[in-house]
């Protein structure tokens, strides 16, 4: 399970930068996660718990914001959902597109 190594990264980052703000706790860490990531939430969730044990984020909540994968179709200007798995071809002129815009995310966005 990846997701662990992914949990303690975010753990140990979150902590660096809440050390660099000042704060003794977080309640909250707020990740983006995009739907072409590679990460299971659920999974997620369960690594962050058993990875902040003993943590300046032990008490802390992960809050996961899902983010959509959205391809762009340049010749007839549509963005459009790419979906699970990936299908990269526009439903409106039925030509694949090249540029995918989200989905791919995984970034701390927040720290409480």
């Amino acid at each position: 399970m990846h997701e662990l190594s992914i949990a303690t990264a975010i753990i140990e980052r979150a902590g660096e930068l809440a050390r660099t703000d000042g704060a003794e706790h977080v309640s909250a860490v707020t990740v983006r996660v995009g739907e072409l990531a590679g990460v299971v939430p659920d999974a997620l969730d369960f690594a962050f718990e058993v990875a902040r044990e003993g943590t300046a984020l032990a008490a802390a909540r992960l809050v996961v914001e899902h983010v959509p994968a959205q391809a762009w179709c340049g010749p007839c200007a549509e963005e459009f959902a790419v979906g699970m798995p990936p299908f990269f071809w526009c439903p409106r002129c039925d030509r694949p597109s090249s540029e995918l815009r989200s989905g791919r995310e995984l970034q701390i966005t927040g720290i409480g």
